[in-house]
């Protein structure tokens, strides 16, 4: 049998792969039409929703904050001083870099805009207005927003009575304006009069917490930062008179000269590890080797031990060079050598032993109960807290005054209220493309559960669980000419010496004959009576040396998999493997 003979098939009825084409064809072209029918109905809804919508009109104006302008301000002291604007319940708001949280909320609140809200239904026809609500309202109507970068807010209102929306926007400004004043010297008495009651109460508790702090540290022997952590800073937030804003003054812990007590112990600590090491060391040197410590040297008296060493080791290397190793003379020589290196490793001995002595004497003088140094650091915590919160609120007294005497609008008008030419809303385009990508969305979504309720299998990875066999290749769905390779590969390879061969398709697959031509094209390259069956029929596909599955995505619904699975462990024959028709990238 040649390559260009007729490719045999099973017998099988003449129209079932027609039916199952024209089915596949049909789930096709049933989910394009789903997608298509939906984007349909969702730019129709999106044209009657802009046809039925009414035209919303705009008007706008904008404000700076004057705390930008002049470079201080409520909200930027506040900023400077997080923990006091949370305790006087303006937490983050007023806080804010800007400002600018705090103007939007104003702007949003009751307080302003309540009269524009009452006016402004007193002008609305009786039905509209009897279904208006403030919160919703503010919601719906009125926007504030802050340009990125800059202390500007941008004030709207919308309304779709083109009539009211440039006096209702008017309004909204002279409300801002009447209302901005009295809130700030509202805040600024609220923050002073706080300070001063905090002053009066924090004032006794530092003069306590500082004398029992002294009192403590002078029963015990320890000094004022004995005790505390070996370094730091405590902060003031506030600062000092002369510096920067938005500095604070310290207060230098453990920075005392001659250290703490924690420090003197961790280094006298640190000198009887250095001894000990320096003793095993010397101990262990014998009198083979010379050890010199160098802080010991200049306080013992072992010049002339050194000199004598010095000049055995010359006479040694001097008979060394002419002499042999077992010379008597050598010997003696070394023998000398040995005694002195014995000697002075034994003085050092002794002197190391003696500051051994003296600096465990020291780390024990420094020893406290760990009862007293809790309570002591407790003490002078507390006293250092107490110190710098008065400090603290001091100076955050004098820097409220000094807003409080200024007198400044925290807000200035940098535009008049206007109307804007062109209605804001609807707008055609946004809503058909909107309309057109829900429909699109939602077009996909019925595809997809018209997928899921047809059965078929699209997804690779189900294919492979429920045909678990080896993959052996992976062929490009409508590119013949990339299946050469694979196919030659597969016919070298796992199906080499297959006389015959059968070619299962799992469903309806219309490349299942241009995948059986090629391969039985590859297969008689080696051997020119090898034969492709191209068959469904597995009693058929039972008799043949090897047999191969062909699967494709959404060919084959999972109902057939599973019974072409069962017939296949029925059948009692190995697959040799599973081809994967792919979508082409």
């Amino acid at each position: 049998m040649t390559s260009t003979a007729p490719l045999p098939t099973a017998a099988a009825p003449a129209g079932d792969d027609e039916i199952d084409l024209r089915e596949l064809g049909g789930a096709l072209v049933r989910r394009w039409r789903l997608i298509a029918a939906g984007a349909g109905a969702g730019l129709v809804l999106a044209g009657l929703v802009t046809l039925i919508q009414k035209p919303v009109w705009e008007g706008e104006f904008q404000i700076v904050l004057a705390e930008d302008k002049h470079g201080g301000g409520l909200s930027a002291l506040l900023g400077q001083n997080a923990a006091l604007a949370s305790l006087v319940g303006l937490g983050g708001a007023s806080a804010g870099g800007d400002g600018q949280e705090t103007e939007v909320k104003i702007l949003e609140s009751p307080s302003v805009l309540l009269p524009v809200f009452t006016w402004l239904k007193a002008n609305k026809p009786a039905q509209i207005a009897a279904d208006m609500r403030f919160k919703n309202w503010v919601k719906d109507a009125v926007e504030v927003k802050a340009e990125k970068g800059t202390a500007v807010l941008n004030v709207s209102f919308r309304d779709t009575d083109k009539a009211l929306v440039l006096p209702a926007t008017r309004r909204i400004s002279q409300a801002y304006q009447e209302y901005s004043g009295r809130q700030r010297r509202r805040e600024l008495n609220n923050l002073v009069t706080y300070l001063e009651a905090q002053i009066e109460a924090v004032k006794p508790k530092v003069q306590v917490s500082s004398r029992a702090a002294q009192d403590y540290a002078s029963a015990q022997g320890l000094g004022v930062i004995d005790g505390l952590p070996v370094s730091g800073t405590l902060s003031v937030s506030g600062g000092a008179t002369g510096q920067q804003p938005g500095q604070g003054s310290s207060v230098a812990i453990g920075a005392g000269q001659g250290g703490i007590l924690e420090i003197r112990r961790t280094l006298a600590q640190q000198r009887i590890t250095a001894l000990e090491l320096q003793l095993r060391q010397v101990k262990a040197a014998g009198n083979q080797l010379l050890f010199i410590a160098s802080e010991t040297a200049a306080r013992t008296d072992k010049g002339s031990t050194f000199i004598a060493l010095t000049a055995i080791e010359g006479q040694l290397a001097e008979k060394r060079s002419r002499l042999r190793p077992g010379d008597p003379l050598v010997q003696r020589l070394e023998r000398e050598r040995a005694a002195l290196v014995g000697y002075i490793n034994r003085q050092t001995i002794a002197l190391l032993e003696g500051e051994l002595a003296v600096s465990r004497a020291q780390f024990n003088a420094l020893e406290r109960p760990k009862a007293v140094i809790q309570r002591h650091r407790e003490l002078t915590q507390k006293a250092l807290r107490d110190e710098a919160t008065l400090v603290e609120l001091e100076n955050n007294l004098a820097k409220f005054k000094l807003e409080q005497a200024r007198e400044t609008d925290p807000w200035d008008l940098i535009s008049t209220p206007s109307l804007v030419d062109a209605p804001v809303s609807p707008r055609p385009a946004r809503n058909l493309a909107l309309g057109l990508l829900a429909g699109l969305v939602l077009g996909s979504g019925g595809a997809l559960v018209a997928d899921r309720r047809s059965g078929l299998v699209f997804a690779a990875d189900e294919l492979r669980q429920q045909l678990p066999y080896p993959l052996l290749a992976s062929l490009e769905d409508g590119q013949p000419i990339s299946w050469g390779t694979s196919l030659q590969l597969l016919a070298q390879g796992p199906l080499a010496g297959a006389v015959q061969v059968a070619l299962v398709p799992a469903g309806a697959q219309p490349q299942a004959s241009a995948v059986a031509q090629q391969l039985q094209a590859a297969l008689q390259a080696a051997d020119p009576a090898a034969q492709v069956l191209l068959t469904s029929d597995l009693s058929v596909a039972g008799r043949c040396s090897a047999q191969l599955l062909l699967a494709a995505p959404g060919a084959a619904s999972r109902a057939e998999l599973a019974r072409l699975q069962q017939d296949l462990q029925l059948q009692g024959r190995p697959v040799a493997g599973l081809l994967l028709m792919r979508d082409a990238a």
